[in-house]
C-alpha cells in the first residue's frame, strides 16, 4: 500500500529527527571530563620548581572539574623514575606527568639505559619557564660576559664552576658557554643548588649557572656577582641583566631556560589531550596564575600540543649536541 505523506507527517519527521539522528554527534562534541582522580606525577622531590607547579596545576584542575586530583612525587635519575612509571600508565587522561628539560629533552641522549623514548609521552602544553643565571663569587674580577671569558682564557682552565648535578641544566649551560666561546674551566658537580651556592660563596669553586630564583636574594646582598642571564629575553625579576646571547656574537645561539610542561602516555586518545590542553590554556591565561609565576621568576608558556611537541623536539637535538660533544653518558639509576 502506497503513503501519502501529508505536510503533517513531513513537519513531524523534520521535528523529530534531531532527537534521533545527532545524538552521537552531540555526545562526541562534548569536550572530555574525568571519570575518577587525576594523578600528577611529579619526577622530582617536594619543593622544587616541578612539584610547585604540579600542585598549581592540580588545584585548578580539581576546581575545573570538580574531581581529586593527587599529586605522587617520584623522583630518582633526574625524573627518569617518574617519567617511566607514567609512560607505561593506562592512557586514559587520569594520569599525567609534570615533565621537565631533563627526563623529556636531556636524559635521552645523556643516559645509555633509558627505560622510555620519546615517543613513549605525548606533549600536551608548556606551563612554566624561567631562566638559569650566571653568577660569579665576588674575587672574579669580570663585571660584563667578555671581561669574564677573557679572564676565563686567561687562567687556562685553572677555574672551576659548580653545577647542581652531572648532566642537570646548569652544569649543561656552563658546558656549552665554554664550548661556543672556546674556553675552559674544571666542572665540579654538587648534589643540589644548596651545597654548590655555599662553596661558591665560600670561594671554592669560581661560577655558577644556577636557578635565578635561588641566587637572587645572594646576589642582592652583594655575595654573588650576576653577569647575565641564559634566557632569551631579559627577565622583570631582574630587568638590568642583559641575555647572555646578546652579550658577544659567538654567544648568540646560547638561550636556556629551565622549562616545565605536562604529558600523557602514549595512546591518549586526542580528545582527551584537546581537553587538558583547552584547560591549560584557560589556567595559564587567569591573572593569579601569572602573578604566581612572576614570584617564581617564570613566565606563563602555553602551546597546543603541536606546538609544544615541536619545542620539546627542538631541546631534544639542542642538548644531543651538547652532550655528545662533552662526551657524557651516565646510567639512569
Amino acid at each position: 500500500m502506497k503513503r501519502h505523506l501529508t505536510r503533517r507527517t513531513v513537519l513531524s519527521a523534520t521535528l523529530a529527527a534531531p532527537a534521533l539522528l545527532p545524538a552521537g554527534l552531540a555526545r562526541a562534541q562534548t569536550p572530555w571530563k574525568p571519570s575518577q582522580t587525576i594523578r600528577i606525577v611529579v619526577p622530582a622531590a617536594p619543593g622544587g620548581t616541578t612539584d610547585v607547579a604540579g600542585r598549581l596545576l592540580g588545584q585548578y584542575l580539581q576546581t575545573a572539574w570538580g574531581v581529586s586530583v593527587v599529586i605522587d612525587n617520584k623522583s630518582g635519575a633526574g625524573g627518569v623514575i617518574g617519567s617511566a612509571e607514567v609512560a607505561k600508565a593506562t592512557p586514559d587522561g587520569h594520569t599525567l606527568l609534570l615533565g621537565n628539560i631533563g627526563p623529556q629533552s636531556i636524559a635521552y641522549s645523556l643516559y645509555r639505559n633509558m627505560p622510555y623514548k620519546p615517543e613513549s609521552l605525548i606533549p600536551v602544553s608548556d606551563i612554566i619557564a624561567t631562566p638559569n643565571v650566571l653568577v660569579v663569587h665576588p674575587s672574579v674580577p669580570a663585571k660584563t660576559v667578555p671581561e669574564f671569558v677573557a679572564w676565563l682564557k686567561a687562567q687556562d682552565g685553572k677555574v672551576s664552576y659548580a653545577s647542581s648535578g652531572t648532566g642537570q641544566s646548569p652544569h649543561l649551560s656552563g658546558a656549552w658557554f665554554l664550548q661556543l666561546t672556546g674556553a675552559k674551566a674544571t666542572h665540579v658537580p654538587y648534589r643540589g643548588a644548596a651545597p654548590a651556592l655555599n662553596d661558591l660563596i665560600a670561594g671554592v669553586t669560581s661560577y655558577f649557572f644556577d636557578n635565578l630564583t635561588s641566587s637572587v636574594e645572594f646576589m642582592r646582598a652583594g655575595k654573588l656577582r650576576a653577569l647575565a642571564i641564559t634566557s632569551a629575553a631579559r627577565n622583570p625579576m631582574v630587568p638590568d641583566l642583559m641575555p647572555i646571547r646578546e652579550t658577544m656574537p659567538e654567544l648568540a645561539p646560547f638561550d636556556v631556560s629551565a622549562w616545565f610542561g605536562v604529558f600523557a602516555p602514549a595512546g591518549t586518545p586526542a580528545p582527551i589531550i584537546e581537553a587538558l590542553n583547552a584547560e591549560m590554556k584557560k589556567w595559564l591565561a587567569m591573572p593569579d596564575t601569572l602573578e604566581r609565576f612572576k614570584t617564581m621568576a617564570g613566565y606563563a608558556d602555553y602551546g597546543t600540543p603541536a606546538q609544544f611537541k615541536k619545542f620539546v623536539d627542538s631541546q631534544i637535538a639542542l642538548w644531543k649536541g651538547v652532550i655528545d660533544k662533552e662526551g657524557l653518558k651516565l646510567d639512569a639509576n
